[in-house]
């Protein structure tokens, strides 16, 4: 569920609580933490009441989201045109990615996909950064062969073979065959505590 329904669609009143319970905040704990009385908050929960902009603002900052992502409405799809899509950099390089999805406030996930040189690996000085604590990752190899080195063990993965992972572990790809190996992944961030 988009954060961004959080506090403002009535259709979603429990929004704000699977967020804080995927947070692992009780309803007392959020409340203590954020100087917003537990009540006020159950009544947000259960879309009995309309947050004022201090207790949104309050609430926000400990859930870890700017007030803009939480109150910002849903607007439902978002489309990336090709020729619109980050990418790695304006010359063919060993390995170049572009990411699929769109810069959305609050999202936690993105997909890019990979084209990997042969005998090269990822993790140059130009490759992503590695990910926040608790994150995965899920990767599949369009066409080629791919080998995901991840916390110092090995895995082959074959063309339409996947493997999701630890992404806050170590780990980089390598392509050990001889034509270009493509592969889509999939970054799930991690879940911030206070």
């Amino acid at each position: 569920m988009p954060v961004a329904t959080v506090l403002t669609h009535p259709r979603s009143p429990a929004g704000c609580a699977r967020l804080r319970e995927a947070m692992s905040f009780s309803l007392r704990g959020l409340a203590q933490r954020s100087g917003v009385s537990a009540q006020m908050l159950s009544q947000v929960e259960r879309a009995e009441t309309s947050p004022t902009l201090a207790v949104a603002a309050r609430t926000a900052h400990r859930l870890d989201v700017s007030l803009s992502q939480l109150l910002r409405p849903d607007k439902g799809t978002a489309v990336v045109k090709r020729s619109e899509r980050p990418r790695s950099g304006p010359t063919p390089k060993s390995h170049s990615y572009e990411v699929l999805t769109p810069a959305l406030p609050a999202q936690r996930a993105e997909v890019t996909e990979h084209t990997l040189a042969p005998a090269r690996a990822t993790g140059g000085a130009d490759d992503p950064p590695m990910h926040e604590p608790g994150s995965h990752e899920t990767a599949t190899v369009t066409p080629g062969r791919l080998r995901l080195v991840c916390d110092g063990l090995t895995h082959e993965l074959n063309e339409r073979d996947a493997v999701t992972f630890h992404a806050d572990l170590p780990h980089h790809f390598e392509n050990p065959g001889d034509p270009d190996a493509r592969f889509l992944t999939a970054a799930a961030a991690g879940l911030r505590r206070s």
